[in-house]
């Protein structure tokens, strides 16, 4: 339940590409960069405005006047960019995502529908088709003793070779409000965080995960 096609449904993002030969997601959070500056100046200029250096913004996008957006980013078709969002670059931000008030994003791919509404930070993580951040859930993406990040799992640990990696979320899943998802944590398809979790290790799809750290399956 860690591989990137047990996760998320490459159809529901413009960055498929980026996933191409990659065995599990967090692979692709060293290329972000690169794929959007290759991927923006192909994008239709009918369809996608530039808005600064290395930012494409789609036409029916809606952004904020008070949102500061860094490149290179790519924000698809009816996102939605809130009340003093801060995008810091290397981000690809979903058709009808939404990056809420006071939220930040670095060197993250949001897929189609996602929700990080408010007072969110995700940071080196890649969030699934429609999943969704509740208030003050947050990513977070460096050890507090600066190793390397491993994935854990009951079966298996993997190295990632990474300093700064948050989340994996597969998609339909639902974040408590003021969780934090630890470095390298990873959820499966249409799991449930309680809220105030301090969640880390692969947690499988279809499960809740209570605050008390126990994970029963979803009936």
């Amino acid at each position: 339940m860690m591989t990137t096609a047990e996760l998320l449904d490459l159809s529901k993002t413009i960055a498929a590409p980026l996933f191409a030969g990659k065995t599990y997601p967090w692979e692709a959070l060293a290329d972000i960069a690169d794929f959007i500056l290759r991927l923006g100046p192909t994008l239709p200029e009918d369809e996608f405005a530039r808005a600064g250096e290395h930012v494409w913004i789609a036409k029916d996008a809606t952004v904020f006047p008070s949102a500061y957006i860094a490149g290179p980013c790519i924000i698809d078709h009816g996102a939605e960019i809130r009340h003093c969002a801060f995008i810091r670059g290397s981000a690809v931000v979903g058709k009808g995502a939404v990056v809420g008030n006071s939220c930040e994003l670095k060197n993250v791919v949001l897929f189609d529908g996602v929700q990080t509404p408010h007072f969110n930070y995700v940071g080196d993580s890649i969030l699934g088709y429609k999943s969704h951040m509740g208030a003050g859930s947050i990513t977070s993406n460096v050890k507090s003793d600066k190793t390397l990040v491993v994935v854990k799992s009951d079966a298996e640990r993997i190295e990632t070779g990474r300093k700064k990696f948050g989340a994996i979320l597969g998609d339909f899943v639902e974040v408590g409000c003021n969780s934090v998802l630890n470095p390298g944590t990873v959820v499966g398809r249409g799991t449930n965080i309680y809220p105030v979790s301090c969640v880390r290790g692969v947690i499988p799809e279809n499960s809740i995960l209570k605050s008390s750290g126990a994970v029963v399956s979803k009936k």
